[in-house]
């Protein structure tokens, strides 16, 4: 019987996919600590805005019918969402451009 994951773990899988750190592989572990909570603060706002866009949308579209809310409510989604997926993907972004580079 031959088992498709005897010879690794789900570390191989993670690894596979996670970004290098490329051009910043040469920093110390502290440092990098330190950019993955920045990033992760970020990452915690941009949700917490477009958590407040929904809320703002949907109680400027139901309760006070001001469509000038919704429409900013929406402007904020938008704008939260945006940044989570930016913030996301910078480093595979800064892998793709520090690896074309070299």
């Amino acid at each position: 019987m031959l088992f498709a994951a005897d010879k690794g773990d789900i570390n191989t899988i993670i690894g596979g996919i996670a970004p290098d750190w490329g051009p910043f592989g040469s920093l110390g572990n502290e440092a990098k600590v330190m950019i993955e909570v920045v990033m992760a603060v970020a990452i915690l706002l941009c949700l917490g805005l477009a958590i407040w866009g929904a809320a703002k949308q949907r109680i400027g579209a139901t309760a006070l019918r001001d469509t000038f809310s919704a429409e900013q409510g929406k402007g904020l989604i938008i704008a939260g969402l945006t940044g989570v997926f930016i913030i996301g993907s910078l480093g595979t972004l800064f892998t793709i451009v520090y690896g074309m580079a070299v």
